[in-house]
């Protein structure tokens, strides 16, 4: 059990048997009366988010939360289907839990999905994967304009900016938080 004092930024707490995560945070001590905890809370089910003042005196249960690496099978029907490594069960997370990570998946690719009291919340990539550039146009000496970089696609249909060397079948390294192109891999 936590306490009113116990809460911060990103911790995750149980609330009328959902999840929630701290978004914000804030202390107020008014000069009289208790002290007064604002919170901005995000529900990690539907993700809803809504401001709540606590008292010192209130009590939240920790989010039965657990994260498992499974691989990812494959898609259908707008959702992906991702198997256990361990016991070998599978199961099926929406397009909305995916997020992000649907621009860096590929098959038999290994990620972490977030589950609450046995159902998936949602999907972590690793911080870098290392994708094959599918299509990438010539660029053009002296093509100044748009700079030193160009629009390549990967393998997964996703687009990102390079520099002008990159080319159509070489496989290139993309940071999953920001999307952004980090280097040549070398096999």
């Amino acid at each position: 059990m936590y306490t009113a004092s116990d809460l911060r930024k990103g911790l995750r707490i149980k609330i009328d048997g959902d999840p929630y995560v701290i978004t914000e945070f804030n202390f107020v001590k008014p000069g009289k009366g208790q002290a007064l905890y604002r919170c901005k809370l995000k529900n990690m089910i539907n993700g809803n988010q809504f401001e709540r003042t606590f008292r010192s005196v209130d009590m939240f249960e920790q989010a039965d939360l657990q994260v498992k690496t499974m691989q990812y099978l494959y898609m259908e029907e707008e959702k992906y289907c991702f198997m256990d490594t361990t016991t070998f069960d599978q199961v099926f997370i929406t397009e909305d839990q995916v997020g992000e990570a649907k621009n860096f998946l590929l098959e038999n690719m290994e990620a972490e999905v977030l589950f609450f009291e046995d159902r998936p919340l949602g999907v972590t990539m690793p911080n870098s994967v290392d994708l094959v550039v599918t299509k990438a146009d010539p660029w053009l000496k002296g093509d100044t304009v748009s700079g030193n970089t160009k629009p390549v696609t990967v393998e997964t249909g996703y687009v990102v900016l390079v520099p002008s060397f990159i080319e159509a079948g070489e496989k290139i390294r993309i940071d999953t938080r920001s999307g952004e192109y980090l280097t040549r891999v070398k096999d």
